[in-house]
């Protein structure tokens, strides 16, 4: 091949999962710190709202109002530049990833091995979210009660 000839080789990671990875090591960075983390994760996790589409953002709110007031024990902080939720041991319990974060038609609501969701063999720990309604409150309520219960 000759010096001109370029190809193209991918890694495998889009830019979008690629801008998540930047984000979790700027908060495993941040995490460093003493002190102030809560609070820290706390305005973290508001910026990150603020900094969504007004769709992804109206959700994102309600869900971290239905998290705060379902299981207030859970610490707000950011994971791959997402809102989420973690326990005294400080392992994320539930997330909210936006639809816009990697351009899907929907927003998800997740939760991670901490939660206590186990249902036999088979049970789901991610939800599409594309809409905020009373039922779609009070089950949230009931999934993020459940994974701290």
């Amino acid at each position: 091949m000759s010096a001109n000839t370029s190809t193209t080789v991918s890694d495998g990671f889009s830019p979008e999962e690629r801008a998540a990875m930047k984000e979790r090591a700027a908060e495993l960075r941040a995490e460093g710190r003493k002190g102030a983390k809560k609070a820290d994760g706390l305005q973290a996790v508001l910026d990150r709202i603020a900094q969504m589409a007004p769709e992804d953002r109206a959700l994102a709110e309600r869900v971290h109002v239905a998290v705060t007031a379902a299981a207030p024990e859970l610490s707000p902080k950011t994971w791959y530049g997402m809102p989420a939720y973690a326990n005294a041991d400080d392992k994320i319990v539930v997330f909210f990833q936006d639809s816009g974060k990697f351009n899907y038609r929907y927003s998800t609501l997740g939760f991670q091995d901490t939660a206590n969701l186990d249902d036999g063999d088979l049970w789901p720990v991610a939800y599409a979210l594309r809409t905020w309604s009373a039922a779609v409150e009070k089950r949230v309520i009931e999934l993020v009660k459940a994974a701290v219960a």
